[in-house]
């Protein structure tokens, strides 16, 4: 081994170790990989950011555009609309949702298909009357599968297309595989993987994770308050640590003022609409003084001359519920009515693994200050969190109940990176956007798939179109680009190319064929599909492809196997990440809202894992060699 290929080995074993550890962001650790090949002289100056310009890269980027202007156009929406008429029968929802995510997986970015039927799929069983994480799991690993189908389904086919012998491969090259893999996938699934998730169901199937009504009150400042004349803000620190107080609304001469500052100042009269449990609120209210407004009217009506403060005394906290210490249909129906006042709009919402909530707290970020939003309560692991809600520091897939004003709310959450969950109502676009959206994509399909274009070229047309007729702003359009990807990719890309320069590449695959130079090209094509798909499971899916592609290329040389074979089962083991939450996005994203744990995943993950090796390798030998 040279000094070379010991420090190219070096270098990606660090950064391999430092993507499993997860401390650092992934794009992060690439950028740390190139600076330590740049410093050590792997890879030439001005070669070092090449990545950026490559074309692999380039379609990524174009690819995302793309896929959020088919959103806007209302294109998926429309599509998701319809499942709404399959009825509640599991096997049947998990057949329908799993095949139309997979088939958006195929043309769209896959944690967009994914965000977008989430939504859907939690509706869906909560009028079934299941738990959510009976389809939730099938609906990520059906995006998986998908992606497979086509060149652009997701970015490691991209990236391995980059590596082709004499050219790239086609849009649809991808198809004889991935659609074989992706039908004995939802087969699968369908008939007996779905049975195989766990059962959350510690909280009712049939209730909302965030019971709003049951914890919603309306307090009065009495005649003589002492926090007349004070600011909101003073009034929540009279009442200290103990009371965990959500202020959602303030309600002055018969006009609600949804999500007011902080800083407003308050007047003999107000009506607060908060949110607190039982024992907060009695916390609260003792000592602030602070009257229920509703029995303060009782009591201007019965009995002016008497204390209302004795009167709020004697009647406990309770008086809004009924018998079984539970809210009256009556109290939740009105709590919801006055939310609804105002423009004023609830919506449960998951954080994702990118969003700029992860590792912050919403005092420290001001929510309600800068974005005119208020955390009415967060859950994690399918359980609702007590401490207090302006400490709690977010993790991605917590669940936030979030309070602001509707014709902002969906802006603001896609700014925070939170993406909507059962209460998102369908954005179906006009018509006219619809069509344009879904003839700009098919254009740029054709174009590819005719040669008169290459598919970067024919892509950044297509997102560009999707700017000019006004399906999205420039301002959305580079939005819509996830930059980690972007960056972790034109990182790695001179990483892997320097491991291949070395001779790092041969000289893994030469010690491969001492252990296995009898092995068939069937058992080479597993071995390379396997340990890709091993290392996807714990390190980005594109970064697992451009580590391996380079040493399955030269271990093809070696023993004389079909390069284009080796490629295509990198390709489809860079998308079994079917066993761990850390391995894809789209398994992350359902883990929170499914009441999913770290060790759920092997339980479908490992026997679909099984099934597409099965599929993949006899397909792929009949196709490509």
């Amino acid at each position: 081994m040279s000094i070379e290929q010991g420090i190219v080995f070096a270098v990606l074993g660090i950064t391999l170790a430092m993507f499993v550890w997860n401390r650092l962001r992934f794009d992060v650790v690439a950028m740390l990989a190139l600076l330590a090949v740049a410093i050590t002289g792997l890879v030439p100056t001005e070669e070092l950011f090449a990545g950026f310009g490559h074309p692999a890269v380039i379609t990524v980027a174009a690819v995302l555009v793309i896929s959020q202007g088919l959103v806007n156009g209302g294109v998926v929406d429309n599509i998701a609309r319809l499942l709404g008429k399959i009825g509640h029968r599991p096997t049947l929802q998990v057949l329908t949702l799993t095949s139309v995510v997979a088939l958006c997986s195929g043309f769209i970015n896959n944690v967009g298909a994914l965000a977008l039927l989430m939504p859907v799929a939690i509706w869906m069983s909560r009028e079934a009357g299941r738990s959510p994480s009976t389809l939730l799991m099938p609906l990520a690993f059906g995006s998986l599968l998908g992606g497979t189908m086509t060149l652009i389904g997701t970015p490691p086919n991209i990236i391995i297309a980059s590596y082709r012998e004499g050219g790239t491969f086609g849009l649809f090259d991808f198809a004889p595989v991935g659609v074989a893999i992706t039908l004995a996938g939802i087969a699968f699934i369908t008939l007996v993987g779905w049975r195989l998730t766990p059962r959350r169901e510690q909280n009712p199937a049939d209730a909302k994770l965030f019971s709003v009504g049951e914890y919603l009150t309306e307090l009065r400042l009495p005649k003589d308050s002492v926090h007349a004349g004070a600011t909101l803000h003073s009034l929540l620190a009279a009442a200290g640590d103990e009371a965990d107080i959500v202020v959602l609304a303030l309600i002055r001469d018969e006009k609600l003022q949804a999500v007011p500052s902080t800083y407003k100042i308050l007047r003999e009269g107000d009506v607060l609409l908060v949110e607190a449990d039982t024992s907060s609120l009695q916390v609260f209210l003792d000592k602030t003084k602070l009257e229920l407004a509703h029995q303060a009217v009782e009591d201007e009506e019965t009995d002016k001359n008497e204390n209302s403060e004795e009167k709020s005394e004697e009647k406990s906290v309770s008086d809004t519920r009924d018998s079984d210490g539970k809210s009256n249909e009556k109290d939740d129906e009105d709590a919801s009515a006055r939310i609804a006042k105002g423009e004023l709009y609830l919506v449960e919402a998951v954080i994702a693994p990118e969003s700029s909530l992860v590792g912050q707290t919403a005092n420290r970020l001001k929510l309600r200050e800068r974005n005119q939003l208020n955390i009415v309560a967060v859950a994690r692991l399918g359980y609702r969190l007590k401490q207090r809600l302006g400490d709690i520091r977010f993790n991605a897939g917590d669940i936030l109940l979030v309070q602001g004003f509707e014709d902002s709310l969906s802006g603001t959450l896609a700014e925070l990176g939170c993406l909507p969950l059962a209460e998102r109502g369908l954005r179906l676009g006009s018509s006219r956007n619809t069509a344009m959206a879904s003839g700009i994509f098919l254009a740029s399909i054709a174009v590819i798939v005719t040669g008169l274009l290459s598919a970067p070229v024919a892509l950044v047309a297509g997102a560009v179109a999707m700017v000019l007729v006004n399906l999205m702003s420039a301002a959305e359009a580079y939005k819509a680009i996830d930059w980690s990807v972007i960056v972790l990719l034109a990182a790695m890309i001179p990483v892997g190319q320097a491991m291949e320069t070395t001779g790092g590449a041969a000289l893994i695959a030469s010690q491969m064929l001492v252990l296995g130079e009898n092995l068939s090209v069937a058992s080479v094509l597993v071995m390379v599909l396997v340990g890709t798909a091993l290392l996807s499971n714990v390190v980005n899916n594109a970064a697992a492809s451009i580590v391996v592609a380079p040493i399955a290329l030269s271990l093809a040389s070696e023993l004389q196997v079909p390069s284009d074979a080796v490629l295509m089962a990198v390709a489809v083991g860079a998308s079994c990440a079917f066993m761990t939450p850390i391995g894809h996005q789209s398994n992350a994203l359902v883990m929170e809202p499914g009441g999913y744990e770290f060790g759920d995943y092997w339980r479908l993950g490992l026997p679909l894992t099984v099934i597409v090796t099965v599929v993949a390798v006899p397909v792929i030998m009949l196709v490509w060699t």
